[in-house]
């Protein structure tokens, strides 16, 4: 289960009133919520625990401006994104940076198993590698739309959330959430048709004085190829819808850095890991009967479930698809932010 604004209305209002105690409460619970949705943003790890630092802080200094204890959450949110786009702002003169993921490529085994387990949980770890390098090829905008979609996935946050942290409504979000799944197929086909061996002599003409480096030109440039190429559109036949790869990955753990930096700063009590702990255990996956995919997603449901599964999955999508935001040319925009108060001075 997600948090629920229900949930915390109350301490909301205590906490503005000015508890002390039902402050730390109030962040120890979002912290996590927090902490995944910059994470999957961003690249490096330190700039990241920064700005979910700034992110509270700022919380903290405009929550009694809060006018509707119920709404939170998609506060919390918009404000979230708003500090993830000062950071890119900050950051947009730097180089592209990128972390490695070959280390998270192998799922290690407790036990033999059946070939047929072993073939798919090895698909399943390639897939996932593929979407974290896709991740790295889609505009900011749907870099940030990205990383809600995994938290409404993990139920985390439900599209009303989504909604109203980007400003936008419920309809319009989903049609948004939707153009960002096309560029992310289109991503996954890009991915697919470059590593592909051997790689088709066509694509090796449209990409001759590429640098290397994901760029929205030279995903245009590619796609134009594959869209019409038979040999790059074959890497894909088989493909696993992303929804379905998501199943079974755990919530980012906040590291024990980040939360010592926050307890030092009075954000989260003394006890802040136990404290924070129930929310940043893993959402249940529950795949129900039916529909086209109901097969599919219970073998890939039983194959992430392996606790080796879900952390080793879990490095690659930390380190693929959260650095893919440190390298936009221009000022990223995040889509349509509204809610959020204006930036204030850093002291």
């Amino acid at each position: 289960m997600g948090l629920t604004d229900a949930d915390h209305a109350g301490l909301v209002v205590a906490a503005q009133a000015g508890d002390d105690r039902a402050r730390e409460e109030l962040i120890a619970a979002y912290l996590p919520l927090v902490h995944n949705i910059v994470r999957r943003a961003l690249s490096a790890h330190a700039d990241a625990d920064d700005v979910v630092q700034e992110t509270l802080l700022r919380v903290v200094r405009d929550l009694p401006a809060l006018r509707a204890p119920d709404s939170f959450r998609s506060w919390l949110v918009s404000i979230t994104l708003r500090q993830i786009q000062t950071h890119w702002q900050r950051q947009r003169t730097t180089t592209s940076r990128t972390a490695s993921i070959d280390e998270a490529h192998h799922l290690p085994d407790a036990a033999p198993e059946p070939e047929d387990a072993a073939m798919l949980r090895l698909r399943v770890s390639d897939e996932r590698r593929r979407i974290a390098e896709a991740g790295r090829w889609l505009d900011p905008d749907h870099r940030v739309l990205l990383s809600l979609w995994w938290q409404e996935h993990a139920g985390l946050l439900n599209r009303e959330d989504v909604a109203a942290a980007t400003g936008l409504t419920v309809a319009h979000a989903g049609v948004r959430l939707q153009r960002m799944r096309e560029q992310l197929d289109l991503s996954r086909t890009i991915v697919a048709a470059l590593e592909a061996r051997p790689r088709c002599p066509r694509l090796g003409e449209a990409v001759a004085g590429w640098d290397g480096a994901p760029s929205s030109v030279w995903r245009k440039r590619i796609a134009r190829h594959t869209r019409d190429c038979p040999v790059c559109t074959e890497t894909t036949a088989n493909r696993v819808p992303a929804e379905l790869l998501l199943l079974g990955v755990a919530p980012l753990a906040v590291p024990a850095g980040l939360l010592a930096a926050l307890t030092a700063k009075g954000l989260l009590p003394g006890a802040a890991a136990g404290a924070a702990g129930p929310a940043m255990a893993p959402a249940a996956a529950a795949v129900k009967g039916g529909g086209l995919h109901g097969a599919a997603a219970g073998k890939l449901h039983a194959v992430t479930a392996h606790p080796l599964a879900c952390l080793a999955a879990g490095a690659v999508l930390v380190s693929g698809a959260a650095t893919y935001a440190t390298w936009p040319e221009q000022t990223p925009r995040v889509p349509g932010v509204t809610a959020a108060p204006p930036a204030a001075p850093t002291t």
